[in-house]
């Protein structure tokens, strides 16, 4: 059934993830004959690691890896891409926060486009393991193989072989040395940063049922609530004056008390109301 394994690991009362809408899947499935147009994204996902969701459109889902470095455009470098569960068409314009459970995290829009297969089976070339495909994004573009480094596709999710993939780079003019991830960190759909995308949302949402703790993606989770907290406090400064002085507040002085006041219901874990994103 599709979809099946992407409804299991989901609590969809507590998270803004898209269910997925099986009559929309099929009508899109019957529509792909021919190989132009497919929808193709990356999203950048701040979960217990900071990694990249790779989705290609077929049969009416979403294909999905998922690239613990992010895609490369030298040819020389190959990105382990491990295969996850299909995910549904509308999950593909998803940013926002998952404010507990499977995936929990910061979600962002990184590239999306259009993606042409340079096959002419695509479910051979799965199967087989080598899928070779023209990317045409914001940030990704040109000639791109997808190789199983071993196992069968659709083999069970536990099991290495049958998930591990490389993602790489063919030679033409869009392949480089330039790191895509570090020179293009934005999102495509807001043009904003992590911090961008916490401070848009409610903090009842963004502060309790933190998704990273501890190392490297913890530390990094807490400069992003610090940053989001200083962006919240630049917005809200001109219109809070003090009631003696009738001086607005600096940014500064908000963004410590929004901290303070984050670490308060972080302690608290007082449960965030659950919202649409």
């Amino acid at each position: 059934m599709p979809l099946e394994k992407y409804r299991e690991k989901r609590d969809f009362t507590k998270s803004p993830e898209p269910a997925g809408d099986l009559k929309v899947a099929s009508e899109r499935a019957k529509k792909e004959k021919t190989k132009r147009g497919l929808f193709f994204c990356v999203q950048k996902h701040l979960a217990s690691h900071l990694h990249y969701d790779f989705r290609l459109e077929h049969n009416g889902v979403l294909l999905s890896w998922a690239v613990p470095k992010g895609p490369s455009l030298d040819p020389k470098t190959k990105r382990l891409a491990m295969h996850v569960e299909d995910h549904p068409i509308e999950y593909g314009t998803f940013e926002g926060v998952i404010p507990e459970g499977y995936g929990a995290g910061i979600v962002m829009l990184w590239d999306q486009g259009t993606w042409t297969p340079q096959v002419d089976d695509v479910d051979a070339a799965l199967k087989k393991g080598d899928l070779k495909f023209t990317l045409d994004g914001y940030k990704l573009k040109g000639s791109w193989v997808l190789v199983r480094t071993g196992g069968r596709w659709g083999g069970q999710a536990g099991s290495g072989g049958a998930r591990s993939w490389l993602l790489i780079k063919h030679r033409d003019e869009w392949a480089g040395d330039v790191d895509i991830v570090e020179f293009a960190p934005r999102s495509v759909k807001s043009d904003g940063d992590f911090e961008d995308i916490l401070a848009a949302d409610r903090p009842d949402v963004w502060v309790s049922n933190r998704p990273a703790k501890g190392g490297e993606a913890g530390e990094m989770l807490a400069k992003i609530v610090e940053k989001a907290a200083a962006l919240k406090a630049a917005r809200e400064a001109p219109a809070k004056r003090s009631p003696t002085t009738g001086r607005a507040k600096t940014a500064t002085s908000r963004s410590t008390t929004t901290r303070k006041k984050a670490s308060s219901i972080d302690m608290k874990r007082t449960a965030p109301k659950r919202r649409s994103v």
